[in-house]
This record gives C-alpha cells, sequence and structure tokens, in this order.
C-alpha cells in the first residue's frame, strides 16, 4: 500500500483526468476495436495472435480473481481513498488486474509483431502508463498489476512463434486451439465444481461463472472461424481506404447489434442459463470471422472507384 499511498499523495485534477483516460486503453471495448482492426483490415495472423492473447488471459485472470478473492485497496485498508470518478469501472475482486493484462497483452502483442518502430514505441509506452494508471487511480496495488503484466508477457512470449509457425501448419494451430478450449473448460469446471467458502461476493461469483460460458462461445468462434476461413473463405484484409473504414464501422455496429439483440431472447430461451452466454458468444465471434468478411470482396470493388 505504500505506493499506493505515494500516488494518492500527488494527485491532482489534471494528473486525475489523464490517468482516466490513459486507463480507457485497458478496456474491453478497446481490446475488441483493435483485435477487428487487425483481423479485418490490416493482417489476419497478427488479428489471431491478438485474439488468442487476449482471450487465453482472460481466461487466466478470471481463474487467478476467484481462486485468490483478494478485495480492492479501499476494501482492504478503509483509510485509503480512491479517484472516484474510476469507481464505477473497479468492480470484482481485484487481483490480478484485469485492464493490464488487457492493455499489455494486445500493445505488448502488436510491439512484438511489428518490431522496431514507432508504432510499437507508442504500445510499449502504453503498456507502462495503463499499469501505473490503475495504481494512481487506487483501484490496484503493484501485486494486482505485476502479474498481469508477468501472465501477459509470457503469453505473448509463448503464442507468438506458435502463431508464425502454425500460419503454414495446420496441426499447430488446432493443438493451440484445442489448448485454449481445454484452459477455458477448466474454468468453466472450476467456476461449478469448486467448494467456494459461504461468505463469496456472489455478485463477483456469478459475473465470473458468465464470463467462464463467454470464453470458452469465443474461443471456440475462433476456431471454427479459423477452419472456415482456412478452407472457403480465405478472405483480403487489403482494401482502399474508404472500405476498410466501412469494414471496421459498419462491422463493429452489426457485431454489437448481434450482442445486444440476442441476449433477452437467449436468456428466455434457456431459462435464463449462461448457456446463453456461451451460445451468444460464438455467434457473436462466427459472425466476425465467417459472415462479414464475406461482404470484403464487394466493399472493395464498389470503393475502390
Amino acid at each position: 500500500m505504500a505506493l499506493l499511498y505515494l500516488f494518492e499523495s500527488i494527485r491532482n485534477p489534471v494528473l486525475d483526468v489523464l490517468f482516466q483516460f490513459v486507463t480507457l486503453f485497458g478496456e474491453e471495448t478497446i481490446f475488441i476495436l483493435v483485435g477487428l482492426l487487425f483481423f479485418w483490415c490490416i493482417d489476419k495472423r497478427e488479428g489471431y495472435f491478438l485474439l488468442c492473447i487476449g482471450l487465453l488471459g482472460t481466461v487466466i485472470n478470471q481463474f487467478l480473481k476467484l481462486f485468490f478473492r483478494i478485495p480492492r485497496p479501499w476494501v482492504r485498508d478503509p483509510g485509503f481513498t480512491i479517484v472516484e470518478s474510476a469507481r464505477e469501472a473497479a468492480t470484482g475482486y481485484s487481483f490480478p488486474s484485469g485492464h493490464t493484462q488487457t492493455s499489455v497483452g494486445v500493445y505488448g502483442g502488436i510491439a512484438r509483431w511489428t518490431g522496431k518502430s514507432l508504432i510499437s514505441l507508442f504500445c510499449i509506452a502504453l503498456c507502462v502508463l495503463v499499469p501505473v494508471s490503475r495504481m494512481y487511480l487506487g483501484v490496484h496495488t503493484p501485486a494486482d498489476v505485476g502479474v498481469s503484466i508477468a501472465v501477459a508477457l509470457a503469453l505473448i512470449l509463448l503464442v507468438y512463434p506458435i502463431i508464425r509457425k502454425g500460419c503454414d501448419n495446420a496441426k499447430v494451430m488446432r493443438t493451440l486451439f484445442a489448448l485454449m478450449t481445454l484452459a477455458a473448460l477448466c474454468n468453466l469446471s472450476f467456476v461449478h465444481l469448486y467448494p467456494f467458502p459461504a461468505d463469496i461476493d456472489a455478485d463477483n461469483l456469478a459475473h465470473g461463472v458468465k464470463n467462464a460460458y463467454t470464453m470458452l462461445g469465443c474461443i471456440a468462434g475462433v476456431w471454427v472461424t479459423w477452419e472456415t476461413d482456412r478452407r472457403f473463405i480465405r478472405f483480403e484484409t487489403k482494401a482502399p481506404i474508404a472500405a476498410q473504414v466501412v469494414k471496421l464501422g459498419v462491422g463493429l455496429a452489426l457485431l454489437l447489434g448481434i450482442k445486444s439483440g440476442l441476449k433477452s431472447p437467449l436468456y428466455a430461451l434457456t431459462g435464463g442459463h449462461n448457456i446463453a452466454d456461451f451460445v451468444r458468444y460464438f455467434l457473436m465471434v462466427a459472425f466476425a470471422g465467417c459472415v462479414w468478411p464475406l461482404t470484403f470482396p464487394f466493399l472493395t470493388r464498389k470503393l475502390s472507384k
């Protein structure tokens, strides 16, 4: 807590706004946006790389949160204060930091893939600034962000050569997806079968269960996408700027529409069971990888004139 009290002592309105902005780069929405940008518009292989790091990292992060169940800093030390604007997004258990996991995984992954460049330097800066922002805002401890950084870096080092080799070796990619699916299934079994104590926070446990089904659906969707694109679609990411804007903007809007539009019907069909989250996110990823890319040749032709 000593470092958090140091950050607390130097807080001022300007830094509060600055770090509240910086921390947004670790949000789930930004991960989805960046992942789709690379997958649809820049480099499919790098898109798979970032998606695999993000999804596997989230599975590990959520498992650790429920296994250790460490409360937020202001809960552990009632005398400590946080930047109030950060409280709404600081839900669930504290350890490890989800924002840090996402930012270091995504931006560190981009830096690893692109090599030495201004983009890499910018991404490395975000890998540092987002974790610092979480501590400055008072929502995570050094242990929270430190473990997340270590997990994200380990995943980058592990997944990078697999994706590089897997581009020309279907067996390697299938092994990776099988291991990711196994990790998601283990996490799902954990949230259902582990003897959690009676005083566990019910909302946090419910979120962990929902997230376990969600991650399994996403990973299954990515695997189906890879198999389908490899065999049948083989879409190209290159396109005129106008087509790229439409691909990303309209595609993201449709994806968000599917996310919100399927929620109530699927919950009604399943009686509120979280299997609805598995189906919903599987369909979202399948749409993003198997359906929307079918429009890319048309968009490229029409918007290249």
